[in-house]
C-alpha cells in the first residue's frame, strides 16, 4: 500500500518552503556538548546526532537500548536513537512519530517544537526517534536492491501476462533479498513492539504518563500504545487516522478510491488555471491531458527513463498536499510544451527512494497477507475500474509482503482496553488515510473527539495552516481537555 506517512517525508520540500528557516533552542544544558537526563540505567546522554541521519543540523541525539524480543527482555538488545528540541527542565514530554511506517524521525522533534505556539512550546520538550529497523537505530535491510528496480518501470496496470510476472519477479527478489539481510530482525519490528519502544522512552524521561503526537501510521502507533498502557497514556493527539478495524492488506483497497477521488480534485483545480498550465478548461480536460501524457510517455519515455510509471509515481506523491500541484502541474505542462527538464527532475528524486526496507519490514509483518498471488489479482482488478490510476500502483508497492520471509505478528486490537480521551484530528478528502478510518477509530476509542477539516491534505496539527485545526490541537496540548464534542474546521485555503 502506498506509505501513510506525514507532511515530514512525502513533501517535506513544500514544508520547507512554507514553513522558512527556523531556529530551534538545543537542551538547554547541552552547551558543553554532552548532557545526561538523570542517572543510573536509564540515563540519557545527548551529544551530537550521526553523521548521515535525517536529523537538522545543531540536533542533540541520544541513544537507548531497548530489548529485540519483549519475550526475553533480557536477551539480545538493539539501538534506539532519539532526539529532543526544547528545554530539558520543560514540565512536560511530547514524543513524536511522523508515520511511514518505517520513517526516519530524529528530523521530527525540532520541526514539531519550532513549529508549536510558544505557551505550547514553553510547556514541552520535543522527542522523537527513528523507530526499530528504521535509520539510525537498529536497521534492517534488503541489500543493493538497486538492479532491481529499473526506469522506465512497466507500466503499473499490466496489459500483458508477462508485464505481470516481470513485476511480480522483483517482488519476490525483494523479499528474498529482505529476508536474507535481516532474517534475524524481521520477525520483531512490529508496531506492538514499537510501542514497547516508547514506554521505554518514557521510562527514561522519569514521565508517569506520555504525551504524544503521531502523524498518519503514526496513529497506528499511538493508540496501539493506548491499548497496551493506558495508565501510562497521557495527551495523545493522533493526526490523519489510520483505520484500526481492517489488515494493511484491506486497507489499501480503503485508500484506492480516496486516492482517485483526491486526482479528480486536482485535475479540477489545474482546470480553473489553464491559463497558467494549459491543461484544460475542464476537470475532465484536464484528465484527459494528463492520460494522454501517459500514453505518450508509454511510448516514448522522457529522457530514456521517466514512462508512464514514473509520472504515475509522481501524481501519487502530489496527492499528499496541495502544496504540490503547481510544481506537477507545471512539470506536464512544461513537457507538453517540450520542455521534460522539470519532469525528469522531479521523477528522478521520487526514484531515488527505491525499496524502503523498514516500511516493508513493518507492513509485512504487521499482520496477514495473502499468500496466493490469485487473491491480488483478483482484488485489484476488481478495484480498478474505480481507480484506474491508483489499484494496480498501490498493490505493487506492497507485493513483497506476498513472499515475505518472516512470520506476520498477531496484531493488538486497538480499542480493546478502556484508554484515556485522545484527540483525532483528520482531513475529509484524505487519500492516505481516508476519513472512514478516522471514524472507525473514533467509535472504538471511547471518550475520543474527532474534529475533521474540510480538504484533503495529509497531516494537519501545525504543517497545514489550518488555524482551525491548530487551535483544537494546542489547547488541547495546554490543558488536557478535548472539545465538548465531535468538530469541523473549513479547509485551509487552496494554493
Amino acid at each position: 500500500m502506498l506509505s501513510t506517512t506525514s507532511p515530514f517525508s512525502r513533501h517535506g520540500a513544500a514544508l520547507a518552503a512554507t514553513l522558512g528557516l527556523v531556529i530551534l533552542a538545543a537542551p538547554q544544558a547541552a552547551a558543553t556538548g554532552v548532557v545526561a537526563t538523570a542517572t543510573g540505567p536509564a540515563a540519557l546522554h545527548w551529544s551530537t546526532c550521526p553523521t548521515g541521519s535525517e536529523a537538522p543540523r545543531g540536533t542533540y541525539c541520544s541513544t537507548l537500548k531497548v530489548p529485540l524480543d519483549y519475550a526475553r527482555p533480557n536477551g539480545r538488545q538493539i539501538k534506539l536513537t532519539l532526539s529532543m528540541a526544547g528545554d530539558l527542565n520543560a514540565p512536560r514530554t511530547l514524543v513524536v512519530n511522523p508515520g511511514g511506517p518505517g520513517e526516519p524521525g530524529i528530523g521530527t522533534a525540532k520541526l514539531v517544537w519550532s513549529s508549536l505556539p510558544q505557551d505550547v512550546a514553553t510547556q514541552y520538550n520535543v522527542v522523537s526517534f527513528d523507530p526499530r529497523g528504521v535509520g539510525a537505530s537498529t536497521p534492517v535491510s534488503c541489500g543493493d536492491t538497486a538492479k532491481l528496480v529499473k526506469h522506465p518501470a512497466a507500466p503499473y496496470t499490466p496489459t500483458t501476462d508477462a508485464q505481470e510476472q516481470a513485476r511480480l519477479t522483483v517482488a519476490r527478489k525483494i523479499a528474498e533479498q529482505c529476508g536474507a539481510s535481516s532474517k534475524d530482525l524481521l520477525p520483531y519490528i512490529t508496531t506492538e513492539n514499537a510501542a514497547r519502544d516508547m514506554d521505554r522512552i518514557r521510562t527514561a524521561f522519569h514521565r508517569d504518563k506520555l504525551d504524544y503526537l503521531g502523524y498518519s501510521y503514526g496513529t497506528k502507533l499511538g493508540a496501539t500504545y493506548a491499548t497496551l498502557f493506558p495508565s501510562h497514556t497521557g495527551r495523545m493527539i493522533l493526526d490523519s487516522v489510520v483505520d484500526p478495524t481492517v489488515t494493511t492488506y484491506t486497507s489499501q483497497y480503503e485508500q484506492d478510491p480516496a486516492l482517485q477521488h483526491r486526482a479528480g480534485q486536482f485535475f479540477a483545480w489545474a482546470a480553473t488555471k489553464n491559463g497558467t498550465y494549459h491543461l484544460g478548461a475542464s476537470a475532465a480536460q484536464v484528465s484527459a491531458a494528463w492520460n494522454a501524457v501517459r500514453k505518450g510517455l508509454d511510448a516514448h519515455p522522457a529522457g530514456s527513463r521517466a514512462g508512464s510509471a514514473e509520472i504515475d509515481d509522481l501524481l501519487a506523491s502530489a496527492m499528499y498536499t496541495d502544496l504540490d500541484w503547481g510544481n506537477v502541474a507545471q512539470a506536464v505542462s512544461d513537457y507538453r510544451r517540450g520542455d521534460a527538464s522539470t519532469l525528469l527532475g522531479a521523477t528522478d528524486q521520487l526514484a531515488l527512494g527505491g525499496v524502503d526496507p523498514a516500511q516493508l519490514a513493518y507492513n509485512c509483518v504487521d499482520d496477514a497477507w495473502p499468500r496466493n498471488w490469485a487473491t491480488w489479482h483478483r482484488d485489484t482488478a476488481s478495484a480498478a475500474p474505480g481507480a484506474p490510476l491508483f489499484a494496480w500502483l498501490n498493490s505493487w508497492y506492497s507485493a513483497p509482503c506476498a513472499f515475505w520471509k518472516a512470520p506476520t505478528a498477531r496484531p493488538v486490537k486497538i480499542g480493546s482496553a478502556k484508554v484515556p480521551p485522545i484527540l483525532l484530528l483528520q482531513s475529509k478528502d484524505d487519500p492516505a488515510t481516508p476519513v472512514e478510518g478516522a471514524r472507525r477509530m473514533h467509535q472504538v476509542l471511547a471518550g475520543s473527539r474527532l474534529v475533521v477539516a474540510g480538504g484533503g491534505n495529509h497531516g494537519q496539527y501545525l504543517f497545514d495552516g489550518n488555524t482551525c485545526m491548530d487551535g483544537h490541537g494546542s489547547r488541547y496540548l495546554l490543558t488536557g481537555r478535548l472539545p465538548a464534542d465531535n468538530a469541523t474546521c473549513p479547509a485551509a485555503p487552496a494554493p
